[in-house]
């Protein structure tokens, strides 16, 4: 488990310390571009371990969305949101937790390539996320 000084540090991405908590971390549509490009990568890595040859996929917005409404996080998004944006919200916060080193790229694509199916992978990721960041963003 990381300390709350380890997760509270920007490291080369000053950006960081802006976000308050989840809700701020899902709403970014800058930090969701760049979760998109992680999860997809993320996700082909896992395919690649799976399959046992290299290959590059792109993860639908629907198994996100969907995963992301398992894992107990569609309520912290604004009520009339479509499931593109619901999947944007998961990739953002799915890269947040790596750049603030919550979860690692090796036990994000192991999580994956043990699950039954890509979303189950992503609903144990998204709480373990939602598990390690939430508490270091909580005002005392």
């Amino acid at each position: 488990m990381h300390s709350q000084a380890t997760m509270n540090r920007a490291g080369p991405f000053p950006f960081l310390s802006k976000y308050t908590g989840l809700e701020a971390v899902v709403a970014d549509h800058e930090l969701a571009a760049l979760g998109d490009a992680y999860v997809n990568f993320v996700y082909s890595l896992a395919l690649s371990e799976k399959l046992g040859k290299p290959v590059g996929r792109k993860l639908d917005s629907s198994t996100l969305a969907s995963a992301l409404k398992r894992a107990g996080l569609r309520k912290i998004l604004p009520s009339r949101m479509d499931r593109h944006k619901q999947a944007d919200a998961a990739e953002a916060l799915v890269v947040y937790a790596w750049l603030v080193r919550a979860v690692s790229l090796e036990e994000t694509v192991g999580t994956i390539v043990k699950a039954k199916a890509p979303e189950d992978g992503f609903v144990r990721i998204l709480r373990k996320v939602a598990r390690k960041i939430e508490p270091t963003h909580k005002k005392v």
